[in-house]
């Protein structure tokens, strides 16, 4: 009797240990954390998001330390958020742009990394009709936020 007593309790000790350790994996898989989001996203259609609001910040986009967060990285769908983004995009005379993906640059933590914890920033060369040069725009597709145009282009209606 006492020895099914003490394994009993064992038992009970190992269960309630390993799921405080569940819960707590759980936690560090937050998908809200290092997202920054406020509103949800509209679409116009299923290749463009709708984008309303001009950034005030005249470095949203172009830098590195302000780069756009379309976030999609967790669903798979990181790239496809990115072309989502630049879609909505108009030059600043409402002119049809055109881009490519340069490269990635710019490690950066977030707990929506892929390898520990690590993220990079993908860049894309954005030019319309009558622009002497193209512009780079900074995309992060770990982290949602707050999606604006960048100063200097317009967007769809």
């Amino acid at each position: 009797m006492r020895k099914y007593f003490f394994t009993g309790i064992a038992c009970l000790f190992i269960a309630c240990s390993s799921q405080k350790k569940m819960v707590s994996q759980a936690e560090d898989k937050d998908p809200g954390i290092g997202d920054t989001r406020t509103y949800t996203v509209e679409f116009i259609d299923e290749d463009t998001y709708l984008l309303t609001e001009t950034s005030t910040d005249k470095t949203y986009g172009y830098t590195k330390e302000n780069p756009v967060k379309t976030g999609g990285n967790r669903e798979r769908i990181g790239p496809v958020s990115e072309r989502r983004f630049l879609n909505a995009l108009l030059g600043p005379n409402g002119e049809p742009i055109a881009y490519f993906r340069a490269g990635s640059c710019c490690s950066f933590k977030t707990p929506n990394g892929l390898l520990n914890n690590m993220g990079l920033l993908d860049i894309y060369r954005v030019w319309w009709e009558g622009s002497k040069d193209t512009v780079s725009i900074y995309i992060n597709m770990y982290d949602k936020g707050d999606l604006y145009i960048p100063a200097g282009f317009t967007a769809r209606k």
